[in-house]
């Protein structure tokens, strides 16, 4: 899961900023006394790397010609040497309006945001939540519904109490509707507008939005909820090596014994915490824009690691404009989303058609006894253990 992660969080770094190696051949500019040239600009255009110095150099160290003469310039410099100041972030700029991005007048980085999340944000996200359903639909007509393989007890054992079932349901409900709204936001102009109109989508967003920066802080408090109650649960052990070994028995015959969340389970508590983590803390940084950068400083600490030459590319840019923080900011939420609703999209699956009994676990919390022994018999060797000794029964 870690090395698929870090070679996700490389490829979108590389696509959005074309880190890659290969580089525009030097142009000729001497026809254009200097000036960039078509090859530059097609250069840029097929996502190659531009060395950019020729004209973020070139703005306005020597005065242009005096402005009182026929055609001298506005205040000694020219304006394609202001504009190019400007675009390069290097004149001296003064604003009434206070903010960190309020004295950057142009971030021509937004472009290469908005075809990234148009094009392979948008196609590779829905393209991989569709693959995703199809494969859970034909395992489930190759394998069908995993059944109590023993002879039912008509005894249940209490799985999760009140507080534990309201804290998986909170985060749950949460996250869908914030996966909804999401996919509205991102992918609403496509889809939405051709279907409804303008105005019915503009009805549709506008509540969208509310929905998704508001139910937000539910998910969050919720993701603290989980990890705080099964977080000791969910600490890897040797049966989870037994337990992968054998496929969870879903594979194969048989049931490998497990404590109270087998080894998939924990994958699955371990991805929502982490990612859930990594979305929320994106999600803030949108919530509240230019306020909480994170990407300049997380670039330099993975350049001080080598891992962008450790995988044969250039160092991550670390000159961030405060518009360039938020666009990373809330292309990584996207993707980092996408991940999580195929993972959630699996578990939602197991803990409903996909198994006999295991719905239960979350619905009343109480389950069938046959089911515990045969998927977490540990488990429930423990909690007899516990009632035994205090002189209870099951």
């Amino acid at each position: 899961m870690l090395r698929i992660f870090v070679a996700l969080f490389f490829s979108f770094i590389v696509s959005f900023s074309a880190l890659a190696q290969e580089a525009a051949p030097e142009p000729d500019r001497s026809a254009t006394g200097g000036a960039q040239t078509l090859e530059d600009i097609m250069a840029r255009q097929q996502g190659l790397k531009v060395d950019n110095s020729f004209r973020s150099d070139n703005t306005g160290g020597v005065p242009g010609a005096d402005p009182s003469a026929l055609l001298g310039t506005r205040g000694g410099a020219s304006d394609p040497d202001l504009w190019r100041a400007l675009r390069f972030d290097s004149a001296d700029v003064t604003t009434q309006v206070r903010g960190p991005a309020a004295g950057v007048l142009i971030q021509d980085g937004g472009m290469r945001w908005l075809q990234f999340r148009q094009g392979p944000l948008l196609t590779w996200g829905t393209g991989f939540l569709g693959v995703t359903l199809v494969l859970l639909a034909l395992f489930f007509l190759l394998r069908g519904r995993i059944r109590i393989d023993g002879e039912k007890t008509g005894r249940t054992i209490t799985r999760f109490k009140a507080f534990e079932r309201f804290s998986h349901w909170l985060l749950a409900s949460s996250f869908i509707l914030l996966g909804i709204t999401g996919l509205v936001s991102l992918a609403g102009r496509k889809v939405l507008i051709p279907a409804f109109g303008h105005e019915a989508f503009s009805t549709i967003a506008i509540a969208s939005k509310w929905v998704h920066n508001n139910v937000s802080w539910a998910f969050m408090l919720a993701l603290i909820f989980v990890f705080v109650l099964w977080v000791v649960h969910n600490l890897p052990d040797r049966t989870d090596i037994n337990w992968l070994m054998k496929g969870g028995g879903i594979l194969g015959g048989g049931h490998p014994p497990a404590k109270k969340f087998n080894a998939g389970q924990k994958i699955i508590f371990w991805s929502v915490i982490l990612l859930g983590g990594s979305i929320s803390a994106s999600g803030l940084s949108l919530l509240f824009p230019f306020e909480l950068p994170m990407f300049a400083a997380t670039f330099e600490k993975v350049n001080a690691l080598g891992l962008p030459q450790m995988l044969g590319y250039a160092e991550l840019r670390t000159d961030l404009a405060p518009h360039e923080e938020m666009q990373f900011a809330q292309l990584w939420h996207a993707i980092v989303s996408f991940v999580l609703m195929g993972i959630i999209l699996a578990h939602i699956y197991i803990g409903s058609v996909g198994m006999e009994g295991a719905y239960d676990a979350m619905g009343s919390g109480e389950v069938e006894l046959q089911w515990a022994r045969e998927h977490h018999s540990l488990w429930v060797d423990e909690v007899e253990a516990r009632q035994t000794g205090s002189g209870g029964s099951s």
